[in-house]
């Protein structure tokens, strides 16, 4: 008599959003592992796990159809369960269960071990640091805290994300010692807040304390910035970055705006000439550093005065690298209580011609690369060119070096001496010395 076989599930973890969110994956895919569980990322799976984001309205809604496209296929009987994770989870989870009832189960930010209990497995304390990286191998994200304690008028984050706090120097140590071991040559240290870390744990900024711990784990050459507040900035961190090596000349610092009554609404906590102040004494003591930055248009009472203030700084800055977003009226924040009086197509309109003004900028920059030398990192081989970065780019959103493959065998992950023969807005091409 033949017995009826089991079939044995498959976990597909889809991940939405910023790279908190690819960290928060990798940490569940790696306890999921732990428990002999067959786990993989955006790839087949019966029974579906969706990370999302819920930070301003554009992701909210791929987030939104995301599920939609994943309960549909559950009704067609293509996958089993569906359970939704992540920050739109943790911020509508009341709405999201009457709206998209036919979701298994939703998690908030913090319920991991009851996501991994309804997954069927259990949540392991020995694996601190323990990850399933879904990145290419020679760079990782490394989240030094979570949660955020700034005010901003805009942000929904510490709705979704709570409170900061910071992860002890020695368990991050312990957790890139994994990740050294594991091929990883690039660490990118990601919080909501870098500028914070340590003031919960140790009551005082440690940053630089972290950095020279980090710099010392054997295997990792590249250790790169994101996200630091400015309001508040440790200095010392500088220091660190021109004497260590393996500090990318680089830093992430979301500026968000510098016309001053915009600063005061949004809550930031600083001014135009304390921001112009603070880039001057970073590039004072760091000449080679690239500053990547994000800015909002469109913000509530955001003037043509204001806006015309802000697109001359831009101008007069010369960022290395620049993002500019639109406003989103966010519920629950403090902003929601303004007016969000700026029209959608004049908030378009700023953003395209500060972004007009960037390329123009990197452009420019690119230009005075040519002839020079790199070291670059392989990230990957797409048609005939092998993609690299510098260090002065982070991966996915800054410039990419392009090797000619046919002319030059590199390996993935390698690093590799270049010479730039030619460079557009947001691109260089490179020989192999």
């Amino acid at each position: 008599m033949r017995t009826k076989t089991l079939k044995k599930n498959k976990i597909n973890v889809v991940t939405l959003g910023c790279s908190k969110n690819v960290y928060d994956s990798e940490v569940l895919m790696g306890q999921l592992k732990a428990n002999d569980k067959d786990v993989v990322h955006e790839e087949e799976g019966n029974i579906v796990v969706i990370n999302t984001c819920g930070f301003i309205a554009n992701a909210k809604e791929e987030s939104v159809n995301t599920i939609l496209e994943y309960v549909q296929k559950k009704e067609e009987g293509a996958v089993d369960k569906v359970f939704v994770t992540g920050c739109l989870s943790e911020r509508y989870k009341p709405d999201l269960e009457v709206e998209i009832p036919d979701v298994d189960q939703y998690f908030g930010t913090t319920e991991l071990p009851g996501l991994l209990k309804a997954l069927g497995a259990d949540y392991k304390h020995e694996l601190i640091g323990e990850r399933l990286t879904t990145t290419p191998k020679n760079y990782a994200y490394l989240k030094i805290a979570e949660g955020c304690d700034r005010p901003c008028s805009f942000c929904a984050i510490p709705i979704m994300r709570g409170k900061h706090k910071s992860t002890p120097i020695e368990s991050l140590v312990t957790e890139a010692e994994k990740l050294a071991a594991n091929g990883v040559k690039e660490l990118i240290l990601i919080a909501q807040d870098l500028t914070y870390y340590g003031l919960d744990l140790y009551k005082e900024r440690k940053l630089a304390d972290l950095l020279r711990g980090l710099v010392a784990v054997e295997g990792i050459e590249w250790i790169r910035l994101h996200y630091a507040f400015p309001t508040g900035f440790p200095m010392e961190v500088l220091e660190v970055m021109r004497n260590e090596p393996k500090i990318c000349n680089y830093i992430d610092i979301p500026l968000q705006h510098i016309a001053d009554p915009i600063l005061k609404s949004m809550r930031r906590g600083t001014t135009k000439a304390k921001t112009t102040k603070l880039l001057q004494e970073f590039r004072t003591a760091v000449p080679e550093m690239a500053i990547r930055t994000t800015l909002i248009v469109g913000y509530p009472g955001e003037t043509q005065e204001d806006f015309v203030t802000l697109r001359d700084w831009v101008k007069e800055m010369r960022f290395e690298r620049m993002g500019c977003f639109t406003y989103s009226h966010e519920e629950n924040t403090h902003a929601y209580n303004l007016e969000d009086d700026v029209p959608e197509d004049v908030k378009m309109d700023r953003a395209n011609e500060i972004m007009e003004i960037q390329s123009q900028i990197s452009w420019e920059l690119n230009q005075q690369k040519i002839g020079k030398e790199f070291k670059v990192i392989i990230d990957r081989k797409e048609g005939n060119y092998f993609i690299g970065r510098t260090e002065f780019d982070s991966p996915d959103v800054d410039n990419e070096v392009l090797i000619d493959a046919s002319k030059f065998y590199l390996k993935t992950g390698d690093f590799a001496s270049v010479k730039v023969v030619e460079a557009e807005d947001f691109d260089l091409y490179a020989d192999v010395i």
